[in-house]
């Protein structure tokens, strides 16, 4: 099959928010790489290249939190010198490799979706805007795989690969303004996830990038020996290993059949358990969601004290059917278990991508912001518990609520969702202690750092602590594929190089 290229423009996500300003004014006060006027011209000659402040300082943005505190501030956390916006693979290795000989910071952006800060360019340089790289290339229907480029967004590739019968089946809240080397640079999850995995189990292959500007491919034979799966250095590094410039992904017929279902729980402990026992016995339902007592009434339709599971699950009529006769037996074997009107699925459905509530609560001042993390099923009910707890005990903290959105064979993640109404001048310092509060209780009771928001600049600080006696060989990965240190500088928690200044933050 040949392929389509689409054209989509996007805008910065704070632009969504009224009344925000198009600062110029940088946040955090280190310096940053600037260019010469020859820089930007030979940048000029090999892409398009963009200074213009207002729209380096939009570009310069992504959905993190806390920046649309200092968006309405009028400022932006650091703006870029440039946007550089290449159309062909060959056109970013010429950049990275200009860019690499000059010691400029380039940091790779998309939809700019993340939620973390990954896609802000902490120290000035470059910023490698992909979006240009649209389009899908070909799909292979004998072997299920599609390749795309990465500047794709979701509902281009789906809209595409769906009108010919097929599904990759990746459905992140971020779906309409994410690409699919997004997806890839922060190893995203979709919230059917528990159906078609996440993203790094849908990458075949990938074509990337290195900083001084070499094209590799790395994987594409399905469950290959050839030494470590080269892919997986790449699915979640944020740009800070390489450049992703066009992906192989798996890709499944379109579903013949639909399913839901949902059940309340006395508790949500026994909810987990329950879900435990679903995908212990085989069972993988795309949508397995299970939400605690306060979200279970704000969202599911519940009375504040029940606690809401919402099942969906789609593909094969008699793997349907199987799947969700093994829920059903599951759920109702739980004592105090009841089933629940299906019609909560609907509305979940309806609502899933909307996030206008963490605006609206946002520019009325308070801290609203969502940690999602993995963790082994034995040790979830006690994340859960230490968590809300460890959030609530920070000053001006109002609430700390979770739900269960992704379910795994050994465990599943944990998505909690917090709020705190500080003073104005308190907001930056009520927001780092709520982080820092509730990862280290993740941490400290068995949990990983990140599920699949990602690291960027906001959980930069916990990377080490995280990895732990192995975060010297992620540090051995960066010094050999990026001596000079140019692709996304302060990011995932490693070193700098010694011609930039360490940013102060938090």
């Amino acid at each position: 099959m040949t392929g389509k290229t689409f054209s989509r423009e996007i805008t910065s996500p704070i632009d969504l928010i009224q009344d925000a300003q198009s600062p110029a004014r940088n946040h955090l006060a280190h310096a940053t790489i600037s260019l010469t006027n020859q820089q930007v011209a030979d940048l000029q000659n090999i892409c398009e290249t963009i200074t213009a402040p207002i729209e380096t300082a939009l570009a310069s943005r992504d959905w993190w939190p806390l920046t649309m505190h200092w968006a309405l501030a009028g400022e932006v956390p650091t703006r870029a010198a440039a946007i550089c916006r290449p159309t062909s693979t060959e056109q970013v290795s010429h950049v990275l490799s200009y860019c690499n000989e000059h010691k400029i910071p380039v940091t790779a952006a998309g939809g700019r979706s993340g939620v973390c800060g990954a896609s802000i360019p902490l120290y000035g340089g470059v910023i490698l805007d992909t979006t240009a790289m649209q389009g899908v290339v070909a799909l292979d229907d004998d072997s299920l795989t599609v390749e795309v480029l990465p500047g794709t967004f979701g509902p281009d590739l789906e809209a595409h690969i769906q009108s010919l019968g097929f599904t990759v089946g990746h459905y992140p809240q971020s779906f309409d303004i994410a690409t699919v080397g997004g997806w890839v640079a922060c190893r995203g999850a979709g919230q059917y996830s528990t159906r078609y995995g996440k993203i790094e189990d849908m990458v075949v292959a990938l074509e990337v990038v290195l900083a001084d500007g070499k094209i590799i491919k790395t994987g594409g034979s399905p469950r290959g020996a050839s030494g470590p799966d080269l892919n997986q250095i790449f699915i979640g590094s944020e740009g800070t290993l390489g450049v992703v410039t066009r992906v192989w992904l798996k890709c499944h017929p379109i579903a013949t059949l639909e399913r839901r279902a949902a059940f309340g729980f006395a508790t949500f402990e026994d909810g987990l358990d329950a879900c435990r026992r679903i995908m212990r016995r085989g069972a993988t339902p795309a949508v397995l969601r299970l939400y605690d007592a306060p979200e279970s009434q704000r969202g599911q339709g519940g009375d504040g004290v029940v606690c809401a599971l919402l099942v969906l699950d789609e593909g094969d009529v008699a793997s349907v059917t199987a799947s969700m006769n093994i829920v059903e037996e599951e759920c109702l074997a739980t004592i105090g278990c009841i089933p629940r009107d299906i019609e909560t699925v609907e509305r979940w459905m309806h609502h899933r991508n909307d996030t206008s509530a963490l605006q609206a609560l946002t520019k009325k001042g308070f801290v609203v912001d969502t940690m999602e993390i993995a963790a082994p099923w034995s040790t979830l009910p006690a994340i859960f518990n230490a968590t809300r707890e460890a959030m609530l005990k920070v000053p001006h903290a109002r609430s700390s609520t979770c739900h269960l959105s992704h379910s795994y064979i050994d465990g599943a993640c944990l998505y909690f969702t917090f709020a705190a109404n500080p003073p104005a001048d308190e907001v930056e310092n009520t927001y780092v202690a709520l982080w820092d509060a509730g990862t280290r209780a993740v941490l400290a009771n068995g949990g990983n750092l990140s599920h699949h928001h990602g690291v960027g600049m906001n959980r930069s600080r916990f990377v080490q602590e995280a990895l732990g006696s192995a975060f010297g060989v992620l540090v051995a990965m960066k010094n050999s594929l990026d001596p000079q240190g140019i692709l996304n500088p302060g990011k995932m928690g490693l070193p700098l190089p010694d011609y930039l200044e360490a940013a102060q933050w938090p």
